[in-house]
């Protein structure tokens, strides 16, 4: 399509730089120009090419690291969250090289949000609160919050808690969950959390709480999630009756 000279500028420089990624100018993964060099490029200021960036970034094409500047994207973490594999297992199993960074790890009383969340008995009842954060291919990409029941699991802090949740539950614990329910929402960053995820606060994000049962339909562990929303892809495998 030939671009009308009507149309604004940021929108020829978003589509030039779209011909540049889809042809190869940019290798993939690779730093952008500083901003200040892509303005002199374009004629245009800084506020111009942000315009075009944000609408790139908006694509899923290009991503803003704080202070860093802007990188192609990487392909997209496909994500099934129905999956029984843990974060670790179906990161390697699509090729790429994840990462899981403890934040936070502590025993505490549950509180009577997480108690009523999960169907506690008490809000003092014990358990394990995790923050951690996920990454792939040296790019953060997930927030992840686990609280489990410290009886289900006691000493797990004793454990290394920077790999596969689920396999340490699996092999260590000889704990499996039999169900889980799960809820799914759009959302944003908070300053902290677009800190540790290196975006901009207020960038949207993809949520989703998972409350897992363990092998007596017992609520076991609550989970919440926080992707960057141009990291994954969410797909489902639905399997009809006949």
């Amino acid at each position: 399509m030939t671009l009308r000279a009507s149309q604004p500028h940021y929108l020829r420089i978003r589509d030039q730089l779209v011909i540049d990624i889809s042809q190869g100018a940019l290798a993939s993964a690779s730093k952008l120009p500083p901003e200040r060099d892509l303005a002199e490029r374009f004629g245009c200021t800084r506020v111009t090419l942000r315009q075009a960036l944000q609408l790139l970034e908006t694509d899923g094409l290009i991503y803003r690291e704080n202070r860093r500047g802007w990188y192609l994207s990487p392909p997209r973490v496909r994500y099934d969250p129905t999956r029984t594999s843990g974060f670790m297992e179906y990161v390697v199993a699509q090729g790429r090289i994840p990462v899981t960074e403890c934040l936070h790890a502590e025993l505490r009383p549950a509180g009577a949000w997480l108690a009523k969340r999960m169907g506690l008995d008490h809000p003092e009842q014990a358990v394990f609160y995790l923050q951690r954060r996920r990454w792939v291919d040296r790019r953060p990409v997930l927030l992840e919050y686990n609280a489990l029941l410290a009886s289900w699991c006691p000493g797990l802090l004793s454990h290394d808690l920077n790999g596969s949740l689920t396999a340490l539950l699996r092999e260590r614990f000889a704990r499996v969950h039999s169900r889980s329910e799960m809820s799914m929402r759009p959302g944003t960053v908070n300053d902290v959390q677009a800190e540790l995820l290196q975006v901009s606060p207020g960038s949207s994000s993809f949520y989703l709480e998972r409350l897992n049962f363990g092998e007596h339909d017992q609520p076991v562990e609550f989970d919440q999630e926080l992707w960057r929303s141009d990291s994954l892809t969410v797909v489902l495998d639905t399997r009809y009756p006949g």
